[in-house]
């Protein structure tokens, strides 16, 4: 594939992750997104139990900034000693860092409270978009495209791709389990989280090049 058409793809992406943020952010501005927020909030916590809640809890665990951090000084040594990669780390911490950034910019312009009925953990903070659905995003994102070409094989790259779907979908739907987010701050951490990471992807195969 040559530059022009990467280029091309690449910016076609970036349009629609933007559109479709600045879209949902305006919804979110003017309190349109009440009927969808309330319709699959109340799906998803239909399905409360115990063992549910319990699982629901440890994906959000995994998706704090504890743990993502931990992951992160973890992942640095690894790409930094074992593959000797400058460049990945490089990218990697961009992506990772840079998420965090731009998620606290988003929080304090939008200013949108959490929700406050049926909270199954207490949280504080803004509430759109949601830092663990873009974090979580933007992290595994940026994992399967540093390794994908250091897995050669047609399973392991279906395996990676698996493992960081379900990774990102699971946290992202146990932030609405728990009652700490609405769907649409979900939904605007995935764009978020994937508008930053395609844009930091798209300079670094760039400046490689």
């Amino acid at each position: 594939m040559n530059r022009k058409r990467q280029f091309e793809q690449a910016l076609f992406l970036l349009v629609c992750l933007a559109a479709g943020f600045g879209f949902l952010a305006v919804l979110v501005s003017e309190k349109k997104t009440g009927s969808f927020d309330t319709v699959i909030t109340a799906l998803i916590q239909g399905f409360e139990a115990p063992a549910i809640t319990s699982v629901m809890k440890f994906f959000t665990f995994i998706g704090s900034g504890s743990v993502v951090t931990v992951l992160t000084i973890m992942l640095s040594l690894f790409f930094s000693l074992v593959l000797k990669h400058r460049s990945e780390l490089i990218l990697f911490l961009v992506v990772v860092l840079g998420t965090y950034v731009f998620n606290e910019v988003l929080k304090h312009i939008f200013h949108r409270a959490r929700p406050y009925l049926h909270r199954l953990i207490e949280v504080t903070g803004y509430s759109f978009p949601s830092g663990h659905s873009m974090e979580s995003f933007a992290f595994y994102g940026v994992l399967t495209f540093l390794l994908w070409r250091h897995v050669s094989t047609r399973a392991g790259r279906t395996i990676l791709i698996l493992f960081s779907s379900l990774m990102i979908l699971a946290i992202g739907i146990s932030r609405i389990y728990l009652g700490v987010h609405y769907p649409s701050d979900v939904i605007g951490g995935y764009l978020a989280g994937g508008l930053w990471l395609t844009a930091a992807i798209w300079f670094y195969r760039r400046v490689r090049r």
